[in-house]
């Protein structure tokens, strides 16, 4: 879908993103991870050719990104980025329909789109259509920009630190809604962020940087279980581990069982289940559809849990 081949960007003699290759596949969530200034952004602007490469091939749907026009480029792949961009003098649905109405989309399909964006990213389109971006929140200005990413059905996306400007608590619901948009969408995106539990909470795989190269790529599971030297390691400090078990579903991992207990496990996380039986001081969480064990979040981290038998 995506293919960075030795792609290298210099500004005089400073070398911002260096020798990079990487495929992206179809329908899969990257972050590229890593400090403030080590690239990642660059990169983001490279693929969209809103910065010109110094050397190196970019192909997007297999086609080199030299032989598409720019501005046809950039409609076909949708965009969001930490400052939201919103246009200050239009509502909500003009913002929303901007790309849309550059591809000449007639005016009923647009606000048919208009209304199932928003109640994508749960806002209420009564509420929401006329509004300006100003009495807007942070978590609802967001939202709209994710709409508006979506609008025109691009199957690329691009996201520059979409969430950093949010509160820790909205952050995290938008982290966790739009992890739930992209299951349900299979949109190829890309997604720049230097926090780690939005890495390991969103990626498929994460791609970590630093000074312009690529230190390591892996699923999270590989990345935290096999840093490939120290600047990975520190880079996650520990908390990797814990963090890697709250993408996981408890009820994924139950012995099922006939037991007492009538308490559904629904949606907790590995993450909450260990929390529980370390709190309460027990070897066994019982729910209604079987149990859990440390054992069996042990081997859930390791990855190997088919092979570990009661």
């Amino acid at each position: 879908m995506i293919k960075l081949d030795g792609v290298t960007k210099k500004y005089g003699e400073f070398i911002a993103v260096d020798s990079v290759s990487i495929t992206i596949n179809k329908g899969e969530l990257l972050v590229i991870l890593g400090p403030s200034g080590c690239g990642k952004s660059t990169t983001l602007r490279l693929i969209n050719k809103m910065i010109p490469m110094t050397d190196g091939i970019i192909t997007v749907r297999d086609v080199n990104i030299n032989d598409i026009n720019s501005e046809d480029l950039r409609k076909s792949i949708g965009y969001v980025i930490q400052s939201i961009g919103l246009f200050p003098h239009m509502s909500v649905k003009k913002n929303i329909a901007t790309v849309p109405h550059l591809l000449n989309w007639d005016k009923t399909k647009i606000d048919k789109r208009i209304d199932e964006m928003l109640e994508l990213v749960g806002l209420t389109p009564k509420v929401y259509r006329e509004k300006k971006p100003s009495h807007l929140s942070g978590g609802e200005a967001q939202r709209v920009g994710v709409a508006r990413a979506l609008a025109s059905n691009p199957d690329i996306l691009l996201m520059d630190e979409p969430f950093g400007a949010v509160d820790p608590i909205n952050r995290l619901r938008l982290q966790t809604e739009f992890r739930q948009i992209q299951q349900s969408l299979h949109k190829t995106v890309i997604f720049v962020t230097h926090d780690v539990d939005e890495a390991l909470l969103l990626a498929d795989r994460i791609c970590i940087m630093d000074s312009g190269n690529i230190i390591q790529i892996g699923t999270p599971e590989e990345i935290v279980l096999n840093p490939v030297n120290d600047f990975v390691n520190q880079f996650f400090r520990g908390e990797g581990i814990l963090n890697l078990l709250s993408r996981k579903k408890a009820k994924d991992f139950i012995v099922p069982s006939i037991t007492e207990s009538l308490d559904p496990i629904d949606e907790i996380t590995l993450k909450e289940a260990l929390s529980l039986l370390l709190s309460k001081g027990i070897e066994k969480l019982e729910f209604n559809e079987g149990y859990l064990t440390l054992d069996h979040i042990i081997y859930a981290i390791r990855g190997d849990l088919n092979d570990y038998q009661e």
